[in-house]
């Protein structure tokens, strides 16, 4: 396996500020409404910061939760998310019914939906989204395809994706329709699942489902969609500057309205820098170029409530601190299937060697919701006790106990492997570091730190070419099964030449397979859950990954940032965002 080290130095904080300086020009949308309802404004460019430049902007690659980020300015679904509670609502459908059977939903979709201006369009301008366009998109799901990674929301669900999909090997163009789609009319679509499923809807609100244009395909091909998007969200993307900066820009057609009836979005644009070092984050937000900063060190927060604008009674007036427990948890991945970790043993050993608690207190600062000492899923479902889930936690002689038992008696004669992560900030790093100098305390063994850019971070766990690497899931759906569909054995290749995603692990067990889907398969979310809570402890009792700690959605706000309400999945919805500066 390639090995690449590098360090961030100080060369950063000088260059990194081009996606910054590069203030957005064009402040003259004609389009723009003049005044809205209700003591709200229009205008404003609302500038934020990702740690990590996006992998893609194609609705089947998106994989990671930066992409995901920006994606969901750009495209909609059938449906999407309320950013305050997470409930699904209705997106670019108008009304749905599910049939006595709860096997059948006919979908109405909204009048009047318009794809973005593009150049794929004969004349450039975007036309109306019609239900031929959500076959088409939901047949691209169903069709095997290297780029495709969302096959999972409809496999063994939808009606006839199976056939379809197995049919569509090789290229092959399936001589049979996909027997679960049906077009009603040019507003109305039918899909039949081949059982009730209780989280559809959460499924045709994740990314693999976004609606786009067969012209964008045609005209782009998936390749340059990764940077090409057309969709039909609040705004389009007006520029890129690959690895440095994103600008996205309202879209005036946008069908959405709010409650007082007026235009969605608010905002003349969104303007994303990529700063990775956390300290020039900070300075930025402090000199006000940010509107907001998500993910900071507790020491740091001390030390801009500090420096804070303060109100005469001492009340900081600066920012608004948003805090909450995330469904976020951060892990180790350790490759299953080939290496030294093949050996349960050496997983378990590993897993009882590390101090998640030392790790949250001293490395982080406190930034998390808590130690993952129970299992992968995180403490924010009602009706599920991860309390009940037994993981692990530092324990010293159970480590040295497994690794003897795998045979590697204090350590000796262990291989040389190595921990891969992406930078984000320093904070992972800092984190391998911690982790590197446990394993030598603890075990006796010598790890080296590979700090790789993210895609390519990717690109190697989907490949298997790693032997431990740093991973973390952010969930699409609130839902527990949405974290332990990562460890299907159905998703593990035959071959470690192929890709393996969601199962980046490779993690393959018969009875995890058997209790998962006897969830899905539960008459009642109860149920369901004390099945996804079985699968959950085999899952921990095999310790295919190693569990670090759960996040917290902790972000700091300007006070003149409006309707940007904080949730527990970092979901964000700018298209009600707006600014009040009045005071």
């Amino acid at each position: 396996m390639r090995k690449i080290t590098f360090l961030i130095n100080t060369l950063l904080f000088s260059l990194i500020f081009y996606a910054c300086d590069q203030e957005y020009s064009d402040s003259s949308d004609s389009n723009l409404p003049k005044e809205a309802k209700g003591g709200k404004n229009y205008g404003g460019v609302f500038r934020l910061n990702e740690s990590e430049f996006i992998k893609s902007l194609y609705p089947l690659s998106i994989t990671d939760i930066y992409s995901y980020r920006v994606s969901t300015q750009i495209y909609e679904g059938l449906f999407k998310f309320n950013q305050k509670d997470l409930t699904v609502v209705n997106g670019i459908a108008e009304s749905y019914e599910i049939d006595s059977s709860q096997k059948v939903y006919t979908i109405k979709l909204r009048k009047g939906v318009y794809f973005h201006d593009a150049d794929c369009f004969d004349d450039g301008k975007g036309r109306e989204v019609t239900a031929e366009d959500v076959k088409y998109c939901f047949l691209r799901v169903c069709t095997q395809d290297a780029s495709n990674q969302g096959f999972s929301v409809f496999e063994g669900i939808l009606k006839g994706a199976d056939a379809y999909y197995k049919a569509s090997a090789g290229g092959k163009t399936p001589k049979k329709e996909l027997e679960g789609v049906k077009v009603v009319d040019k507003y109305t679509i039918q899909l039949t699942l081949t059982r009730p499923y209780s989280v559809f809807l959460y499924n045709l609100a994740r990314p693999f489902t976004f609606i786009y244009p067969k012209e964008a395909v045609e005209k782009y091909g998936v390749a340059d969609m990764r940077m090409k998007p057309v969709g039909t969200g609040p705004f389009y993307l007006s520029s890129i500057d690959d690895g440095n900066a994103i600008i996205l820009k309202r879209f005036s057609k946008y069908y959405g309205k709010d409650a007082l009836g007026n235009a969605l979005p608010f905002l003349e644009a969104l303007q994303i820098s990529f700063i990775k070092d956390k300290k020039t984050e900070m300075l930025e937000f402090k000199k006000g170029n940010l509107d907001m900063v998500y993910r900071l060190p507790t020491d740091q927060i001390i030390e801009i409530s500090d420096d804070a604008e303060k109100d005469s009674e001492g009340n900081i007036t600066g920012f608004e601190l948003q805090r909450d427990a995330e469904m976020g948890t951060q892990f180790l991945v350790f490759m299953n299937q080939q290496g030294v970790f093949k050996d349960k043993n050496v997983r378990k050993a590993f897993s009882f060697a590390i101090d998640r608690e030392k790790i949250l207190a001293y490395v982080l600062n406190g930034e998390g919701e808590a130690a993952a000492n129970h299992g992968l899923v995180p403490p924010t479902f009602e009706n599920y006790d991860i309390s009940k889930i037994r993981g692990y936690q530092l324990n010293v002689d159970s480590a040295q106990y497994y690794l003897s038992k795998a045979g590697y008696l204090n350590g000796k004669g262990f291989p040389e492997i190595s921990i891969d992560v992406n930078a984000e900030g320093d904070r992972q790093y800092n984190v391998a570091q911690e982790i590197q100098k446990e394993l030598k305390d603890n075990l006796n063994i010598d790890i080296q730190i590979n700090v790789l850019p993210y895609a390519q971070l990717l690109e190697n766990v989907f490949q298997g070419n790693f032997s431990l690497a740093r991973s973390a899931y952010f969930a699409d759906y609130p839902s527990p099964e949405n974290y332990l569909w990562l460890f299907l054995g159905k998703h593990v290749p035959a071959s470690m030449k192929d890709k393996s995603f969601p199962n980046v692990a490779r993690f393959k067990n018969k009875k995890y397979d058997e209790y998962y889907k006897k969830g899905l398969n539960a008459a009642t979310m109860e149920e369901a859950n004390r099945y996804f809570a079985k699968a959950e402890q085999i899952l921990m009792n095999e310790a295919a990954i190693l569990v670090l700690w759960y996040e917290e959605a902790y972000r700091l706000i300007k006070p003149y940032v409006k309707d940007f309400p904080n949730n527990a999945m970092q979901y964000r919805d700018f298209s009600a965002v707006y600014f009040d500066k009045r005071n």
